[in-house]
């Protein structure tokens, strides 16, 4: 419940809510998966480091819950670190995906006070090739795991957080979990593939970005002629709680009940690809290496204009 509060101060989220969301948890052991993954990923970065360089330390700082960001610009001070990037575990553009990792690290820095390093956050990644690549390999392993008649036939599904409309109107959100969807089907020779939304948390009254992926999945069931479904979690870099209750507990107990054979497919995780994709980030900022990207969108930016992805008007008022 601690973590939970911390997630959700401010998002007027009721309180019956986020007891449900805590009851998720109980089902594994009473702790989110996340950390575990974080540290995966940690180490994945530092072999490719130690094997390639440059000859740099790593450290992890989270917004919610312990390693705290603010310990960790202290811990970093302490050791005498004075510039450092900052990788965002979020693909893609909006208030909760980047803007507001800009503010914590403002927040952090503020508490630490003058010795504090300065921090520079890398672009989103949602086109990089060391993001796609890997999801489009775990999109594949998904469809294959069909028989080879069914394979075609099936219904594939991309899956992403959603937010409030109010926040996707005043970013790139939408248009970039689009174009990453869009990359990864066509990497799998799928051209009908459907978007949609799980893990909203929000006020009732407050529009969320739907279909919601257990309606999404009401809807092939009525529909008829469809016997498997293929989830593709694009908008999750790891198989953290959102992915294992929501898609692999919830929308895999609906799909049963729908007759439905739903197979979801890994995220990214700790694949070396996108190990090396943060890497990539980094030689870009310090060495002008070149910026990969896959698409016609060509790469993010690296500075965020003061009015980028402004946190929603419910938020403001909070």
């Amino acid at each position: 419940m601690p973590f939970l509060e911390n997630v959700l101060r401010g998002r007027h989220v009721p309180r019956a809510r986020m007891l449900e969301v805590a009851e998720h948890y109980h089902h594994f052991g009473g702790r989110s998966p996340i950390n575990d993954q974080n540290r995966a990923l940690i180490a994945a970065l530092n072999k490719v480091l130690a094997a390639e360089g440059p000859d740099l330390p790593v450290y992890w700082g989270n917004r919610n819950w312990h390693p705290l960001l603010p310990d960790t610009l202290r811990q970093m001070a302490a050791d005498g670190v004075r510039r450092a990037f900052a990788f965002v575990t979020s693909a893609y553009s909006s208030y909760s995906g980047c803007r507001q990792y800009l503010e914590d690290i403002a927040r952090a820095r503020e508490i630490v006070g003058p010795a504090a390093p300065e921090v520079l956050k890398l672009r989103v990644f949602y086109n990089h090739p060391g993001f796609i690549e890997p999801m489009a390999d775990r999109v594949r392993a998904a469809i294959d795991r069909l028989p080879p008649e069914r394979r075609e036939s099936a219904a594939l599904a991309f899956t992403a957080h959603s937010v409030p409309v109010s926040m996707a109107r005043t970013s790139r959100y939408v248009e970039q979990v689009e174009e990453a969807c869009r990359l990864v089907a066509g990497r799998v020779s799928r051209s009908k593939y459907r978007l949609v939304y799980q893990s909203r948390s929000g006020a009732p009254g407050q529009p969320w970005l739907e279909p919601d992926v257990l309606d999404y999945l009401r809807e092939v069931a009525a529909a008829g002629g469809v016997r498997d479904v293929i989830l593709a979690p694009i908008g999750f870099i790891s198989d953290h709680m959102e992915v294992v209750y929501d898609l692999d507990t919830e929308a895999r107990r609906l799909a049963d009940q729908l007759g439905l054979h739903m197979i979801r497919a890994a995220t990214a995780g700790d694949d070396p690809r996108f190990a090396a994709m943060i890497r990539e980030l980094v030689l870009e900022r310090l060495s002008g290496a070149p910026r990969r990207y896959l698409g016609e969108h060509g790469p993010s930016h690296d500075f965020c204009a003061p009015d980028c992805c402004p946190a929603p008007e419910i938020l403001h008022r909070a």
